[in-house]
């Protein structure tokens, strides 16, 4: 079973701010799925936090550990943070 994971073609979409959000995200997952609409929020203490797609209050898709959604969490910061100061 595999450990690590890959992300990997991260795309960032900046937009105005707008009550902390910043922008939007897609990437793909070990060369397998993309994933996009994820909402880019500021944290007021710095840094981002990361909100994943919903449709009619269910959610599409998630992380189900803090392992992994803080892993994808840092490698959106770093290529968000290529575009814009935050």
């Amino acid at each position: 079973m595999k450990k690590n994971i890959e992300i990997s073609e991260i795309n960032i979409i900046p937009v105005k701010p707008n009550r902390g959000l910043i922008g939007f995200a897609s990437f793909v997952m070990d060369k397998q799925f993309f994933m996009g609409s994820i909402a880019i929020f500021s944290r007021p203490q710095g840094g981002i936090r990361l909100v994943y797609p919903k449709k009619n209050g269910v959610d599409c898709f998630y992380p189900i550990s803090k392992k992994i959604g803080d892993y994808i969490c840092t490698a959106v910061e770093q290529e968000f943070s290529k575009i814009i100061k935050i």
